[in-house]
């Protein structure tokens, strides 16, 4: 089969390697598309992935084709989005219920052979059937959703909040959608895409713009939101959290990222700060969210081209240009 494989740092091809064979508990998924994701990048830049050559991808969804032993639950031909998350179970923030936290974590598509191939092996127990109105090829968009999920999973929502979010890429659209959901009063989006505020303004936010200067609700914004994993970014953000407000760093930033802040004013103001990694417990809840039309997949898929521009997808993606992007397998 035809895959995207990362070769080394900053090097990306396509190769042909063998076809996957499920292992005991596992089945294999035919790809109907991959989605992109910054995460992609920092693998192509070295981190994240613990050793190169891996395939990437683990925003992806498709059809079983085959089905191992002890493999419960999903049959062939099954449409299914795919949880990419790899937990041992046994260590200790996997028995608190911390999976994310995972002494040994891993992913599809991260540290194991991912979804931008034309076939993927896969634990059963990681796939989510989909519903008849669910278009294959558009269930990628589950695993960004689940994480924006696992994201107000760790925040203290309320009705009324002012919330603030740094990028208007699929992550910040996907937490301003939700942000909605949860009754927020305003929800200020700042982004230096024009493209980008574009949208987010066609999806009723109290305003877009390229800073965050004059935009402040009068006692502040009770929640931020950094959506861009920019250091300049979250700098700009942690100073703007109201008294008693929260900020979430959210976006993925580079290893060597670093901001400074305030300790008197965090204690003083009674300020959080607060993380969210990947997806815990949050992916069938994505699942079920989507097929009510939580985003829209026109809006959010702005670009699918062929696994064969693997490359010159990412290039693409990296630059700022769409949103969502993704590839799709010659045969899909």
């Amino acid at each position: 089969m035809k895959a995207a494989v990362v070769k080394s740092v900053g090097e990306v091809g396509i190769e042909t390697v063998d076809d996957p064979t499920p292992g005991d508990g596992e089945v294999v998924v035919e790809v109907a598309a991959c989605g992109l994701c910054g995460t992609d990048l920092h693998i192509l830049q070295g981190e994240f992935a613990p050793t190169l050559p891996i395939i990437p991808g683990h925003e992806f969804a498709g059809t079983v084709v085959a089905v191992g032993r002890n493999a419960l639950d999903v049959q062939e031909g099954d449409r299914v989005a795919v949880d990419p998350s790899l937990y041992c179970q046994e260590c200790h923030y996997c028995r608190l219920g911390r999976n994310n936290l995972c002494l040994r974590w891993g992913a599809i598509g991260v540290t194991v052979p991912g979804g931008a191939a034309e076939y993927v092996a896969v634990p059963a127990a990681n796939c989510v059937r989909l519903p008849d109105h669910v278009a294959t090829a558009d269930a990628t968009l589950v695993e960004p959703l689940s994480c924006a999920v696992r994201g107000y999973d760790v925040l203290s929502s309320q009705l009324g909040a002012h919330v603030l979010i740094y990028g208007a890429g699929t992550m910040g659209l996907m937490m301003l959608r939700l942000a909605q959901r949860v009754g927020a009063v305003s929800i200020d989006v700042v982004d230096l895409n024009a493209d980008r505020l574009e949208i987010a303004r066609g999806f009723g936010v109290t305003h877009a713009e390229t800073t965050a200067e004059g935009l402040e609700p009068k006692f502040g914004w009770n929640l931020v939101i950094d959506a861009t994993g920019n250091a300049a970014a979250i700098q700009d953000g942690l100073g703007r959290v109201a008294p008693g407000g929260t900020f979430l760093q959210f976006g993925v930033a580079d290893y060597a990222a670093r901001a400074t802040i305030d300790p008197y004013r965090i204690y003083n103001k009674e300020i959080t700060i607060t993380g969210s990694m990947a997806v815990l417990h949050s992916y069938e809840r994505a699942a079920d969210l989507f097929a009510t039309g939580v985003i829209d997949p026109e809006l959010f898929i702005t670009d699918r081209v062929p696994l064969d521009r693997y490359a010159d997808a990412i290039a693409a993606f990296k630059s700022g240009a769409g949103l969502k992007t993704q590839v799709v397998p010659q045969g899909a």
